[in-house]
């Protein structure tokens, strides 16, 4: 049945792209996931099938790992052409839809669980938000739970004071959120975390385990405060001009193939997450647990950053949406338990 779907999409993509006999084109594909990585493997494995499907007439070029540019770059390069399509982080996708935010509030959601519920009650309105504004999202992924990987222990907010620690250049919210509960933000592109950590211009970075070990940032920042502050989401976009070109028949198909690669995305991740925290103690890495006490903290402190990231950003009639979906769910959770 996948196959199937898998055959549908790339007949879909062939009209698209006006594939004839010979003649082959390639799909354009920025990420910042790394060779090797879960993510890169599962991207890797779709185009694989679309070439075998379409008899090599529809490949797939992937960049890989930031080497197209950080993710305000391949947005950029998707506006004017240069691009199809790309995976994108919260980040790169709240530079397009910042209401998005709302998903990404610090300490807001407990469980993988809470955070699927209120995000798929959301998802249609994301979504129209995205093609109001030029991009179709394929498919809605996992990064994982950002964590807290420093040079030196910092188990507490106070501790984390007196660090310097990365925010995405060009971020303005999220360094200015930083800020406001008493860090020391230092602006610096996703590609060069780890130069940064290497020279001394971050001591700390806030990031998932996956991308801890993809990226060996763990070998600098061999610290990590187990506290779980957003689960980082994902999606797959290209841009409304390439999807209107596709064949309003073929669609759900191609929609359909994008969304199991985004359920074996998260299935893998979610999986790997915790195996991903062992192999890294293996080599080195320091686990800081954290007491009930230093948990109230960090939700103290996270606390302090919601005006700034709700501010002109996510409407109050989203946040009172997400916040019953929230509750909602953590009502039947009740039940349940």
């Amino acid at each position: 049945m996948m196959r199937l779907r898998i055959i549908l999409a790339v007949t879909a993509l062939i009209s698209l792209f006006g594939v004839t006999g010979a003649s082959a084109q390639t799909i354009k594909l920025g990420t910042l996931a790394p060779k090797g990585s879960p993510w890169f493997d599962i991207l890797q494995d779709m185009t694989a099938e679309w070439s075998a499907a379409s008899g090599g007439s529809v490949k797939a070029r992937i960049y890989p790992g930031g080497s197209i540019g950080d993710e305000s770059d391949m947005i950029r390069k998707m506006r004017i052409g240069q691009l199809q399509g790309a995976v994108l982080t919260s980040e790169g996708l709240g530079r397009i839809v910042p209401e998005i935010r709302v998903l990404q509030l610090p300490m807001w959601y407990r469980s993988d669980d809470e955070l699927d519920f209120v995000r798929t009650g959301l998802t249609a309105e994301f979504e129209a938000l995205f093609e109001e504004r030029g991009f179709k999202v394929l498919n809605w992924g996992d990064i994982g739970w950002v964590r807290l990987f420093t040079r030196s222990p910092a188990p507490s907010p106070t501790a984390l004071q007196p660090l310097k620690l990365f925010c995405w250049v060009g971020d303005q919210k999220i360094c200015e959120a930083w800020e406001r509960q008493g860090f020391s933000p230092v602006p610096l592109a996703f590609t060069d975390i780890f130069s940064g950590l290497q020279s001394g211009m971050i001591d700390a970075v806030f990031t998932a385990p996956v991308p801890a070990l993809s990226y060996q940032w763990f070998g600098l920042a061999n610290q990590m405060t187990d506290v779980k502050v957003i689960k980082m989401i994902g999606a797959t976009i290209i841009t409304m001009k390439t999807w209107k070109k596709i064949p309003e028949a073929m669609r759900p198909q191609v929609l359909a193939a994008a969304a199991e690669a985004g359920r074996r995305s998260d299935e893998r991740i979610r999986g790997f997450e915790e195996q991903s925290i062992e192999v890294m103690r293996e080599y080195g890495l320091s686990v800081h647990s954290l007491t009930p006490e230093l948990r109230q903290a960090w939700e103290t402190r996270s606390k302090d950053a919601y005006p700034v990231l709700l501010d002109g950003v996510v409407p109050t009639e989203l946040l009172a949406r997400a916040r019953q979906l929230r509750e909602k769910h953590r009502g039947q959770r009740a039940r349940i338990d």
